[in-house]
């Protein structure tokens, strides 16, 4: 199976001059964690999530308002083509350790695959289940 017969094509992205509130709004309006940055030709150029918002604007009392979605981003994104197979996909968020890649075709944005996407395959059972334990392997549980 090919990602880009498990990924959604349907992707919400964001503007890297968008303040970091509008994209706040956008994932809490998307009920999403993550989005992509592309620029105004549709590229790919990082990927903004909950977390970055947290720990790079609110947690050093930045604006949301002022700070620009470029002040937060992480630039840095493992992606997939949609001609991947699903389990390279797979083994590539594991590596990553994370739950959704952006699916890039000659750099440009054209869907997103989550983990979630791989395990309602049934012939990605297995590597969804690998991925999510390799993910989920420097979880430690407290007593």
């Amino acid at each position: 199976m090919k990602v880009c017969d498990l990924m959604s094509d349907h992707v919400v992205s964001v503007g890297m001059g968008e303040p970091v509130s509008a994209a706040a709004r956008l994932l809490r309006q998307q009920n999403v964690g993550s989005l992509p940055v592309c620029d105004d030709a549709g590229r790919l150029v990082g990927i903004v999530t909950d977390r970055d918002i947290v720990l790079r604007c609110v947690a050093v009392c930045g604006s949301a308002d002022d700070m620009t979605v470029s002040d937060v981003m992480t630039h840095s994104v493992v992606t997939a083509s949609p001609f991947d197979s699903a389990g390279d996909a797979a083994r590539r968020m594991a590596d990553a350790q994370v739950r959704r890649l952006p699916v890039c075709k000659d750099g440009e944005l054209v869907g997103m695959l989550a983990l979630g996407d791989l395990a309602r395959d049934s012939d990605c059972d297995m590597e969804a289940a690998d991925a999510l334990t390799e993910i989920s392997r420097n979880i430690r549980r407290r007593r």
